[in-house]
């Protein structure tokens, strides 16, 4: 029984160890090119383009840590429930968002504490490749989060 309870205990660290960095140009397909974008400055430069690009079936429920920036959705100002990750600082609030296979949509069920929307991070949890959309953005992947951590 002792053994038993040993073996529990460590089964969530052993599933961590299977964690794979996962960087975003691993989120586009191979061999997919992104058709050619005429960004306008007048009156609709804020939208979304390329909202069909396809996402990597194959990281479906895989254990993921990914590097990018926070752009809260819901949470106060302890902790968040629900944010986008992005590849770069200020996508989605002060340029266009990127297509939909460079953010995630990310959700903690408790909750987790942000120190900075200013600074990257690693996020880890099990990646999908089931879709979002919501008022900013239409997003190819989510993610159910289980840690935060500084990028360094």
């Amino acid at each position: 029984m002792r053994k038993l309870l040993v073996i529990f205990g460590l089964l969530p660290m052993l599933a961590m160890a299977e964690v794979k960095d996962l960087y975003w140009e691993d989120m586009v397909p191979s061999g997919y090119i992104a058709p050619d974008q005429n960004v306008s400055h007048d009156g609709d430069s804020m939208a979304q383009m390329n909202l069909d690009a396809p996402v990597v079936q194959e990281l479906d429920g895989q254990q993921v840590r990914i590097p990018g920036f926070v752009v809260p959705l819901e949470g106060d100002d302890d902790k968040l429930t629900e944010f986008l990750l992005v590849p770069y600082f200020g996508a989605c609030i002060h340029v266009p968002p990127p297509p939909p296979n460079q953010i995630v949509y990310v959700k903690f069920e408790k909750g987790t504490p942000v120190e900075s929307l200013y600074d990257a991070v690693w996020i880890t949890g099990t990646l999908s490749t089931k879709g979002w959309s919501g008022d900013i953005a239409t997003v190819g992947y989510s993610l159910q989060g289980v840690k935060v951590e500084a990028y360094e």
